[in-house]
């Protein structure tokens, strides 16, 4: 049926359309340039399709004689798959009309022909581009049918694990099967206050939205989940409410969810079972009331529920169960509080072995008995009612049992003493012969008579299943309002929001009457849905002044009357319960005759006449008819029923004593009540027999009543929409069945919505956001002033068909497509705009490489032309060489002709010449011979007589050196004692090895130039032999021309022969010389070696001595590492405690808040006046706080003090809390101390490692022992001196006795008189300490020049022996005997250390004497303390100098014999003194505040005695004459104090604290002012010396502080101000309270300012905890301030404009991120900084707790921006990527700028900086999965998965991250070790500490402004 709602007029022409086409490769630009032409108008568009599956071209917006131009080549398709229901493919052909077929490519690469039907032909659907792919909405794709709503959930299911999509108004909930980190509390928070548009999908957005609606619109809301058995139902509802109780603040009386969730486990048991497709099926629907109050806080819940299924009590069909609880009952029946039930196997019973599965894989059903009774429990149900409820229950199940006996035909009877029976009788506690006849018979009234009938055995089975399905139907109906009881809340509800768990449209092969109810209530759900989405467009269309147009829809208003109106299904069929004979046969008859053939919607099948067929709006059901009756009827016999309620089992009537009264039973509400107050119902008037009759009513009439009240209900609420899917049967975690998925979209009216969608005008921009995204389709003139003209004008441009869109008053409205086409033309504009600058960009490359290979052509031809005038001048160079050679060629041979003729001439003059110079030459010769013999035999003489001298020289020189060398070892071994002189032994002998060197050097040098020698001499004999030789030739050649000179011949021969000896002579000399020379080098080369190893023995032991060195550096530095771990670690501890301990302090105050506000609502109830008289509170408390109690309680002696106060009466829960606090706030404290403790043990064995490494002398650790404990013991002294005088002052101030304390009293003359001793003993004490001052530093200065002295000589006599050792042999003997002295020093190094411990231990003795003698001493004191000054000071001057002689003496003895260790003794013993008169300074500094004392009591005497002189009569006053004094006033004499009375400190707190406006004080008055006022008055109530001034003005000081921040705890400025102030009053109770560690950066007039009686010390802790308290609600503040301003500014804004686009939405519009004018801005959130800088500035904050608020902001800001990062796919771009990293720039900047870069606060930024790094580094390759891992180490892997699940590309270019590499990330980070959470927790508070940070402003100086209104106080 289709129903037409006429909106307005049609307009039928179309000139343009979508045109949407993906390009898969290079092809594409061929694509990019076509046209589309325009469709003509005129042409009609087809009418729509009525069947729900078939596609229609117009559900898409589209016309079927266009298509044509949309299936072009490369357009991708989806084409029906009978195993996937739809695959894409790819058109491989254009699509011209009349085509039968089309050409497609699948996506696995396989070709395919699909025809198309000859009779619609209708075209396959196409398929949306990828930007598209994901989408939050189903509605904002461009193409809207079954395929891409299939896709769309398939991809966000599988690739980014995303359950939940919005589809228009309804949220579809996929099951993961799996549990997914997205329920906490952390998700929670994220969504609360946002709209439902801008976070992604989530059942939180519709409780949220809901919840809002209610607040807003102060309407009732209603949130309906339906689904399949198995979808997710309960789980969503349960979620929802969990929401509710979170976001509410539901009220501490009663938690509802808590108490919702403990009823789960019971109605889990009692109304689920197993079944083929759920193991944990709810079998019944409940609809569960929330109720708010006017503060729209839970108060109370109510549940109702809806067709129980009680046929599973008595039949289970195959694989099933009955219901959980009996097989709960038989897991525990072995229980012996269950022996009485004689339970046994689930296997035993006939109602729990049907189905033949007993037992659920995984589940316990004895452990979930333990948990329905734990939660029977906390829901009220006491033990005796739960064991009734399992009696009645095993009663059930022992009925069952029960059989019977045929007589005949129509008569039974039940066995004899049948045990089932039995056992039944006796738990109900019924007769069970009464029993056994009823169940076998049954009465019948006739209007004369009534008779008993007996009934067969079918229909006897048949009453007994009917009376144990009655009595588990009363029994649910029971347990169910004692559930409401528990939820019922007293307060009056205001407004309530209902969730529907309910059963969604069923359809199995057997269908029977449970689903034909349920199909009918989704039926009436479906038409209520379809009402209100008409309802949505209906308001929005009015609201933006759209005409109406055509839209056509299914109505399934006649389904809907085929089976509820007259003479419908329900009517014949309780027409057919009423015959006496009915039938389902009769009734299916009846169907027959009245429907079939007559209404479109009821058929009847083919082969079968017991059955019927119904088109419901999801699909058609068969109906079996069979059952249909009877389970209609649900007959129970009221016999039956009055033997029950006669049952002596209390429990059992009391389920039937109401039944008359309940408006429609079990089946119907089984609550009992009426669900609606609101909607009176008139009763009926009593008529005698109608309660008999009541519970014949039939179920199907029940059933249609409590839907009826169940639609009134949802109509006259807002309802909300959750459809549940069931992704697979086999509950496998994220697997897509999309034939499964399909069915149920279908089913639960997805599929429907899409249609209406598509229909009307399902896409909707603002006009801003419209401007934004298509800001590049206009021109410049085009842009107006006014967004809606422009986009007007545009319009009608790009779109010529009017009817495409419409303008609104804030939006435009597109019909389906439209968008589709402004995206391709828009997608168009920026690929040509791309092609435009890759044009650019590509002819600037050419150009740059045209000047590049220009430049390189010119250098080409520089060097080549180079070349060629260099080959030029190459050939000149020839040229010229060529002439230069032919001239000295022939120069040459003209040369040559001349040298033979000279050298002919000459050869004749030389032959001449020669033989008259050889003669002379002969008789030269030979005088040259003789002197040759001589000189040598002379020399070997004198060489002789040298050795010899040379060899005794050397002997002598020898014996002397060794004796020498004896003498300078032994010198060597006395004095050798230090490592330095060691080192120098070392110098030396690398000087000896140099000088050897050198000394080798210079013998090889000579041995190089005798060489020479020998060669030259060789050289001249050759050469004279040859001459020789040549001479004997001639002379043979002349022999014969001279015979007469024969002899001469033979004179010559001899001559030679005397040659040859000579030379044989020198050839031997010259071979001993070589050998000669091979032995030194031997001699020398061993040396050398020798050298070479002893200096390798020295590089060894350097190396040794190098490791280690080494090896004590690295032990150093583990030592210092672990150290500075186990520091770190303890640091973390720490700020762990600290951070329990302020989250401790915030949950106190949060109670303390509580308990006041109880305390006050309890004062104005007492209050109220009652008629005749008034009574007063008698239960006023004072004005003493907490903190005041729980400092104070450990001090004994105030005990008396706070007895005598008015006690404050607190309820015994606030006083056992608020002590358990205390206690809990104690052992942290402890925790903290030990803590600390442990750090600095640590820190001292770290020092000590460090004092062992370096050596020093171990009498300078006993000197420094011996001074710790002698400052220990002067501490207890003066403690010992603090105590004395305070017991003085006490005794001082209690004795006020006049002739005690005046000044001539005998106790204060005893108090003056040990003071002057004192001082005079201090003084003497001075000048001896300075004596021996001067004496020690001239004894220093005596000893120094010695030591000095005496070390130069050494060092210059070992240098100088060093050097004289000259000789291999001593070198060697100088190393031997070093190793010698290294040796002997090693010893003596561990002799010295023995004796150095020795020593110390001695020393350790002589302290302990010294502490005996210090005891002594102090004994001697304090027997010179009872004599009198003058005697007790000569007596310990007497003392002490016997003492010191006899120390000096004694120590003279000891250290007779060794003058050095006297020396020492003499030093240590300067060094005493020297810290004796540090402590008698600081004794001077203790008698100096004595004195101050002093002063303060003489003045408080003279008060005394003025109040003495007061005491005189006024008679004695008269007569003396008045003399008018004027006193006048310095300012120099002002102590830095404040006087006020006692009376007027409520006064001071109201003006100083109630009632001062922070900013006047901080702009006009210096920063910190009423602290330093209020310190003030603190120092003159301890000047004064009074306890309760000071405890009373410091509690009403902390009251007002509280009472203020409790007013106007929301107002940043007060905040800061009381903020600052408190820490400004804490450091001033710190500095000026007399503990050195405080005093240190004090002025010598500010300690003088110290408080002097009492120690505040508990009261600093309660300041620190209260401004602890400060700083944690200043942080809220600022968060509630920053919260609204944080998305905005840092995510939507586009704070660079023209990066991001806006992508097309769907129904559920986001926040417009475009700055409209009130939209927040990242300035917003920079002047809102600036304000909270400026503020805490101006009020004096101290600057280390201005930078932990930064700190904290930031982290604020951060952990927001990131949540909504995480939970809006939106966001999740490259282009938000990079606004959000300028925006996190730009407030490090702001860091910069205020010089607050070391806070800490922009390394909180660092996981939203990675986050955005992340959205914008490539994510392709494993190199890139590498680099993001390493990259976001400050991202939890959950956070990283999220994000790029997240990821979506704003335009056609991005590209989508693949599966493939996320999986590769979780891979690589599956090791790491994080957080699971997805979430950052946006309320964490960083511990806060407050550094101290003393105040150099002086008291005196401060003036008190009038404008404070303070006049009562004055300055002292």
């Amino acid at each position: 049926m289709t129903s037409v709602v006429l909106l307005g007029k049609p307009e039928r022409e179309i000139p343009k359309l979508p045109y949407e086409i993906v390009y898969t490769n290079t092809r594409d630009m061929e694509i990019c340039s076509m046209e589309i032409e325009p469709i003509l108008p005129g042409k009609e568009i087809p009418a729509a399709s009525e069947s729900a599956e078939n596609l229609c071209c117009w559900r898409y917006g589209m016309e079927i004689d266009v298509l044509e131009y949309m299936y072009v080549k490369y357009a991708r398709v989806w084409i029906p798959d009978p195993e996937e229901v739809w695959k894409s493919a790819e058109l491989l052909k254009d699509y011209k009309p009349g085509d039968k077929v089309l050409q497609l490519r699948l996506e696995e690469g396989k070709d395919l022909e699909y025809s198309l039907d000859p009779k619609t032909k209708e075209l396959p659907p196409l398929r949306n581009p990828d930007i598209l792919v994901g989408e939050n909405d189903l509605t904002a794709l461009s193409y809207l049918h079954e395929p891409a709503v299939l896709h769309n959930l398939k991809v966000r299911f599988i690739d980014s694990k995303l359950i939940y999509t919005y589809c228009g108004i309804v949220l579809v909930a996929i099951n993961p099967y799996e549990q997914l980190p997205i329920y906490g509390e952390d998700i929670i928070n994220a969504y609360s206050g946002q709209n439902m548009g801008d976070m992604d999908p989530h059942i939180f957005a519709v409780a949220e939205e809901a919840y809002k609606q209610m607040a807003r619109d102060e309407r009732n809301q209603s949130i309906i989940v339906s689904g399949e058995s198995g979808a997710g139902k309960t789980v969503s509802a349960k979620y929802a409410m969990r929401y509710f109780a979170t976001v509410s603040g539901s009220a501490s009386e009663a938690n509802v969810e808590e108490k919702v969730l403990a009823s789960n486990p019971i109605m889990e048991s009692i109304g689920n079972a197993k079944t083929t497709r759920n193991d944990n099926s709810s079998r019944f629907g409940k609809y569960i009331e929330i109720g708010f109050d006017k503060r729209y806080r839970i108060i109370g819940a109510n549940m109702r529920t809806y067709l129980l299924e009680k046929s599973r009590v008595v039949f289970q069909a195959e694989e099933e169960r009955n219901y959980h609880i009996f097989y709960q009952l038989c897991a525990s029946a072995a229980l012996p509080e269950f022996k009485t039930l004689r339970l046994g196997s689930a296997n035993y019973f006939h109602y729990t072995k049907q189905g033949g599965s007993p037992v659920i894989d995984g589940v316990d059903d004895a452990k979930e008995m333990v948990n329905t009774r734990q939660a029977c429990t906390l829901l009220g149900i006491s033990d005796s009612y739960q064991m009734g409820i399992f009696r009645i229950l095993a009663g059930i199940l022992h009925l069952g049992n029960v059989e019977f006996a045929s007589r005949d035909s129509d008569s039974c009877t039940v066995p004899t003493k049948h045990e089932p029976l039995i056992i039944f009788c006796d738990l109900m506690g019924v007769e069970y012969e009464e029993m056994a006849h009823w169940l076998c018979h049954r009465k019948l009234a006739t209007a004369t008579e009534t008779y008993i009938k007996p009934i067969s055995k079918l229909h006897a089975i048949n009453a007994r299943d009917a009376l144990a399905k009655h009595i588990y139907a009363n029994l649910f109906n029971w347990i169910v309002d004692h559930v409401n009881k528990a939820l019922h809340a007293t307060v009056k509800q205001h407004s309530f929001i209902g969730v529907l768990d309910i059963y969604g449209f069923e359809t199995f092969e057997i269908n029977s009457f449970e689903q034909f109810c349920i199909n009918y209530a989704n039926e009436k759900l479906q038409q209520q849905f379809n009402m209100h989405v008409f309802k949505l467009e209906q308001e929005e269309y009015m609201k933006e002044q759209i005409p109406w147009t055509l839209i056509d829809f299914y109505d399934n208003q006649p389904c809907i009357n085929l089976i509820e109106a007259k003479m419908g299904i329900l009517d014949l069929l309780d027409e057919e319960c009423k015959m006496p004979k009915g039938s389902d046969d009769s009734w299916a008859q009846k169907l027959y005759n009245t429907h079939l053939n007559k209404c479109a919607l009821f058929e009847k099948p083919r082969l079968s006449n017991k059955a019927f067929i119904i088109k419901h709006f999801a699909d058609k059901v068969e109906y079996q008819c069979e059952g249909f009756l009877e389970k209609n009827k649900d007959t129970v016999y009221e016999e039956q029923i009055k033997v029950l309620k006669s049952s002596k089992f209390k429990l059992l009537p009391e389920l039937f004593q109401d039944e008359e009264k309940v408006l429609s039973p079990t089946s119907a509400t089984p609550s009992g009540r009426v669900p609606l107050s609101r909607m009176p119902i008139k009763p009926a008037k009593a008529r005698p027999g109608q309660a008999s009759k009541e519970h014949k009513k039939t179920v199907g009439h029940q059933f249609r009543n409590s839907l009826h009240l169940l639609m009134e209900t949802l109509n006259a609420t807002t309802p909300h929409y959750v459809r549940c899917i069931k992704p697979n049967d086999f509950k496998f975690p994220f697997t897509f069945d999309e034939k499964r998925a399909v069915q149920q979209l279908r089913a639960c009216g997805v599929l429907e919505t899409i249609r209406i969608s598509a229909a009307g005008f399902p896409s909707r921009w603002t006009y801003q956001e419209f401007f934004s995204r298509y800001r590049v389709l206009m021109k410049q003139r085009d842009v107006l002033g006014d967004r809606k003209q422009t986009c007007k004008n545009v319009l009608e441009k790009l779109i010529q068909d009017k009817d495409k869109y419409q303008f609104g008053k804030t939006k435009i409205f597109f019909r389906a497509g439209q968008v589709a086409y402004l995206e391709k033309i828009r997608a168009d504009k920026l690929r040509a705009a791309c092609i435009r600058i890759q044009k650019t960009i590509r002819g600037w490359l050419m150009r740059k490489k045209y000047v590049r290979m220009r430049k390189a052509a010119i250098t080409i031809q520089r060097h080549v032309r180079g070349y060629q005038a260099r080959c030029y001048a190459k050939f000149l160079r020839r040229t010229r060489a060529a002439i230069t050679i032919q001239k000295f060629q022939r120069m040459y041979v003209v040369r040559k002709r001349y040298q033979c003729m000279r050298d002919a001439t000459i050869a004749l003059q030389a032959l001449l010449r020669g033989y008259m110079v050889r003669n002379k030459y002969q008789m030269m010769l030979r005088e040259h011979k003789s002197v040759v013999i001589q000189k040598h035999v002379r020399g070997w003489l004198a060489r002789r007589r040298y050795g010899r001298t040379l060899r005794a020289i050397v002997y002598l020189q020898c014996c002397y050196r060794r004796m020498m060398a004896k003498r300078e070892l032994k010198k060597l071994k006395i004095e050798a004692r230090s490592v330095e002189r060691y080192k120098k032994l070392h110098i030396g002998l690398e000087n000896k090895i140099m000088q050897l060197q050198r000394k080798i050097d210079e013998q090889n040098k000579e041995y190089k130039s005798l060489l020479e020698k020998m060669s030259s001499l060789e050289i001249t004999y050759s050469t004279e032999t040859e001459k020789l030789r040549s001479d004997v030739e001639r002379l043979r050649m002349s022999e014969e021309e001279a015979k007469n000179a024969t002899n001469r011949v033979i004179s010559l021969q001899e001559e030679i022969a005397k040659l040859r000896r000579e030379l044989h002579q020198t050839q031997s000399e010259k071979k001993s010389i070589e050998e000669w020379a091979d032995k030194y080098k031997h001699e020398t080369e061993q040396l050398v070696s020798e050298l070479k190893e002893q200096n390798s023995l020295l590089e060894r032991e350097k190396e040794e001595h190098r490791r280690i060195h080494d090896q004590a550096r690295e032990i150093t530095e583990s030592m210092e590492k672990k150290l500075v771990e186990e520091t770190k670690q303890l640091e973390l501890d720490l700020n762990d405690e600290r951070l329990r301990y302020q989250n401790l302090l915030n949950e106190f105050s949060r109670l303390e808040e509580r308990y006041d506000d109880l305390k006050d609502e309890m004062n104005l109830m007492v209050s109220i006046p009652k008629p005749g008289h008034k009574r007063t509170d008698s239960t006023h408390s004072s004005n003493e706080s907490e903190y005041t109690f729980s400092s104070e309680i450990t001090e004994a002696e105030d005990l008396p003090l706070r007895m005598e106060e008015p006690s404050e009466k607190k309820a015994p829960l606030d006083m056992s809390l608020f002590l358990k606090l205390q206690k809990r706030v104690s052992e942290l404290e402890q925790e903290k101390q030990s803590l600390q403790d442990e750090l600095d043990r640590k820190e001292e064995q770290a020092l000590r490692a460090k004092a062992k490494e370096e050596e020093r002398p171990p009498i300078r650790g006993a000197e420094l022992e011996y001074e710790s404990l002698k400052r220990q013991e002067l501490e207890s002294e003066n403690k010992k001196l603090k105590n004395e005088l305070n017991e003085l002052q006490k005794a001082l101030t209690e004795t006020r006795a006049p002739e005690v304390t005046a000044p001539g009293a005998p106790a204060y003359r005893v108090l003056l008189d040990q003071l002057t001793s004192v001082s005079e003993e201090l003084e003497v004490r001075k000048e001896e300490v300075l004596i021996l001052r001067s004496q020690l530093v001239s004894q220093k200065e005596a000893i120094q020049p010695k030591e000095d002295k005496n070390t130069m000589t050494d060092a210059t006599i070992l240098l100088e022996d060093v050097q004289k050792m000259k000789d291999k042999g001593e070198i060697a003997q100088a190393y031997i005997g070093l190793k010698e002295t290294n040796r002997l020093l090693e010893s003596q190094l561990q002799s010295q250390k023995k004796s150095h411990e020795n020593e110390l231990e001695s020393l350790r003795g002589e302290i302990q004497s010294l502490k005996e003698e210090n005891n002594r001493q102090q004994q001697l004191l304090a027997q010179n303390l009872q004599l009198p000054p003058e005697a007790r000071i000569e007596a310990s001057l007497q003392h002490e100098i016997t003492r010191l002689t006899n120390e000096n003496l004694f120590f003279e003895e000891l250290y007779a014999d060794d003058p050095k260790k006297y020396q020492l003794y003499r030093i240590s013993l300067y060094k005493r003194m020297i810290d004796l008169m540090e402590q008698l300074e600081k004794q001077d500094k203790t008698v100096r505040k004595l004195k101050k004392q002093l002063k303060v009591f003489a003045k408080k005497i003279g008060e005394l005695e003025v109040g003495q002189m007061e005491n005189i009569s006024p008679g004695q006053i008269i007569d003396e004459p008045i003399r008018p004094v004027n006193i006048p006033r310095k300012e120099k004499d002002f102590q830095g104090m404040l006087e006020y009375k006692k009376e007027d400190e409520q006064k001071l707190v109201k003006n100083l604290i109630l009632e001062l406006k922070p900013r006047g004080v901080a702009v006009n008055l210096i920063p910190g002012l009423p602290a330093y006022i209020l310190f003030m008055c603190v120092r003159h109530a301890d000047y004064l010396n009074d306890d309760q001034k000071v405890r009373s003005l410091l509690t009403s000081t902390i009251n007002g502080i509280k009472k203020v921040l409790k007013k106007r705890g929301d107002d940043f400025e007060t905040v800061s101000f009381w903020l600052s102030n408190t820490c400004r009053f804490l450091h001033c109770l710190k500095q000026y309270s007399g503990e050195e560690g405080f005093m240190k950066h004090n002025t010598p007039r500010q300690n003088e300012h110290c408080l002097t009686n009492f120690d505040l010390a508990e009261y600093r802790q309660v300041l620190s905890d209260l401004a602890i308290q400060i700083y944690q609600q200043l942080v809220r503040v600022l968060e509630n301030i920053l919260q609204p301003m944080i998305v905005s500014g840092m995510l939507e804004h586009e704070t660079i404009q023209g990066v991001s686009g806006v992508k097309p939405t769907g129904l559920r519009k986001r926040t417009s991120s475009i700055a409209d004018e009130g939209t927040y801005t990242l300035d917003s959130i920079i002047r809102q900084l600036n304000s909270f800088h400026s503020v805490m500035c101006q009020h004096g904050m101290d600057p280390e707790l201005i930078k932990q608020v930064v700190k904290q902001m930031f982290y604020i800001i951060g952990a927001v921006t990131l949540n909504n990062l995480l939970l809006r796919k939106d966001m999740c771009s490259w282009s938000k990527g990079m606004q959000i990293r300028y925006n996190v720039s730009q407030l490090e900047e702001w860091l910069r700028d205020k010089n607050l870069m070391n806070s800490g606060a922009k390394e909180t930024l660092e996981p939203l900086i990675q986050a955005a790094q992340l959205l914008q580094v490539k994510k392709k390759t494993d190199e890139d999965a590498e680099a993001i891992c390493s990259m976001c180490n400050a991202l939890t892997t959950a956070q990283i998965v999220k994000v790029l699940n997240l990821y979506t590309p704003v335009n056609e270019f991005e590209e989508r991250v693949l599966v493939s590499f996320i999986r590769t990330i979780q891979v690589r980070l599956r090791d790491r070790k994080d957080s699971p959470q997805l979430l950052m927790d946006a309320k964490h508070i960083f511990p806060v500490t407050f550094p101290f940070n003393p105040s150099s402003l002086a008291l005196e100086t401060i003036q008190i402004p009038a404008s404070l209104g303070l006049g009562f106080i004055s300055r002292v």
